[in-house]
């Protein structure tokens, strides 16, 4: 049995060391900013599994999301539009999207990679997302990792217009 595989086993088996170990996190985390850089992932399989390194170019970023359901009742006494606080999830984007559409709006300038599920509790759920910042120089000389053509043309379209200059 291969190390990511071991991992992967013991953080489904559960331990009540692991469980503990959680909840301490969960109460730290919820003091939190919703999104929050972290210097290396907590699960390390996952991670390498969306093509995680160990390398600069790459950022790990811890995202709570809010749990609940789709719609909330509509108040009665009056107040502007986006105030109402009706709309929590859109029906048709998941947690996980959500959480990497927050990373897309915090760091515009890098690419997600994929996330993946840590923990949650009665009110949040918390997910790390793997970016990738395309413009970085070990990135762009690293064959393994595959990032979407349009990024890779309007990275070097970029770079070949400051090289002008």
């Amino acid at each position: 049995m291969g190390l990511y595989s071991r991992l992967n086993e013991l953080w489904r088996e559960n331990s009540p060391e692991l469980v503990a170990l959680m909840r301490e996190r969960r109460i730290k985390w919820r003091r939190e900013p919703a999104v929050v850089r972290v210097d290396k992932p907590l699960r390390l399989d996952r991670a390498r599994s969306l093509g995680y390194k160990d390398k600069r170019g790459f950022v790990v970023v811890r995202v709570r999301v809010r749990r609940g359901g789709f719609s909330r009742p509509r108040p009665n006494s009056g107040r502007r539009p986006k105030a109402l606080g009706t709309v929590l999830h859109k029906v048709n984007v998941t947690m996980l999207e959500e959480a990497i559409n927050r990373c897309r709006k915090k760091f515009p300038n890098l690419y997600p990679l994929g996330g993946y599920p840590l923990t949650y509790d009665s009110l949040y759920k918390w997910f790390e997302v793997i970016l990738v910042d395309p413009y970085h120089p070990s990135v762009r000389e690293d064959r393994e990792l595959m990032l979407p053509d349009p990024i890779e043309r309007r990275v070097a379209k970029r770079l070949q217009r400051t090289a002008k200059k």
